[in-house]
């Protein structure tokens, strides 16, 4: 990755652009933008035509100044829930940059206005970026996800996070496992960009789940480090999640004997966890 500062107002006190998620074949200029304690908005640009889109703005004044730093002027604001911390800064960042909104249909009636309505199982474009429309209800019953194939990257909201998921607010534990489930099948390289900045307490408590697991504890000292020195630890990959991320393995026979459910459904071993987690 490599960094760009500025003089932002509120809290986006740095802007990340992650070069990596741009590919030959389909390049997605993808920006990490923070907000508030630990919140993070993406500024994402497809090369191939220049259209930006903004995912979850929830402040307008650090998203439009990051805009400004970069140079550039969002076509369309793309929203993956309706929690205020991700919604809240969209009619403002509407009104001054004339940006069109897109939204799940399913929960237009606690978004802001729409522009666009998205169902599962759609595909949207930002210029020549194709996403499809992942249904991920759990943390609410009505989020969605966002995937672009060739990109390789996913917006997932408070479904996935690095090393966790998001607490079920509304939804239930089988619901959740099958967001889960829906996000785990996605290709090993797809880069995972999630809502907030909490994978060094998640890397901890799945230590609780797995401390023996190899692959977690190396990830854990490089989280560690990376937040002593600032950095964010996000994007995270599908393939890294899938080797350490405890809600992710449910199914894992080593990972329902540490939770004394051995044999157990899946959906029940992940309920255990994330009781516990919520309780941590």
């Amino acid at each position: 990755m490599s960094s760009t500062s500025g003089s932002l107002s509120s809290a986006a006190e740095k802007i990340v652009r992650d070069s990596a998620a741009e590919s030959a074949d389909a390049p997605l200029i993808v920006a990490l933008a923070p907000i508030f304690s630990d919140n993070y908005v993406y500024l994402l640009r497809d090369a191939a035509t220049g259209q930006v889109g903004v995912v979850d703005p929830g402040d307008a004044a650090p998203v439009s100044a990051a805009l400004n730093v970069l140079g550039w002027r969002p076509d369309w604001i793309i929203l993956t829930h309706h929690h205020p911390d991700h919604i809240a800064g969209v009619d403002a960042l509407r009104e001054e940059t004339g940006a069109k909104v897109v939204g799940a249909a399913q929960d237009a009636h606690r978004l802001p206005a729409l522009d666009a309505t998205v169902a599962p199982g759609d595909a949207w474009s930002l210029g020549e970026t194709r996403f499809d429309v992942i249904d991920a209800p759990g943390h609410t019953v009505g989020q969605i996800a966002w995937a672009a194939p060739k990109a390789r990257a996913v917006f997932t909201g408070d479904s996935l996070f690095a090393l966790g998921c998001g607490r079920l607010f509304e939804g239930t534990p089988a619901q959740m496992w099958e967001t889960l489930l829906a996000l785990r099948a996605l290709d090993d390289a797809t880069r995972v960009y999630c809502g907030h900045e909490y994978t060094l307490s998640n890397a901890r408590f799945c230590l609780t789940i797995e401390p023996d697991n190899a692959a977690l504890q190396e990830r854990a000292a490089q989280i560690e480090a990376a937040r002593e020195a600032g950095a964010p630890t996000i994007p995270t990959t599908i393939g890294e999640e899938k080797a350490t991320n405890s809600f992710l393995r449910a199914d894992e026979p080593s990972v329902q004997a540490a939770v004394d459910l051995t044999g157990a459904d899946a959906a029940a071993v992940f309920a255990e966890i994330r009781r516990r987690k919520d309780n941590a």
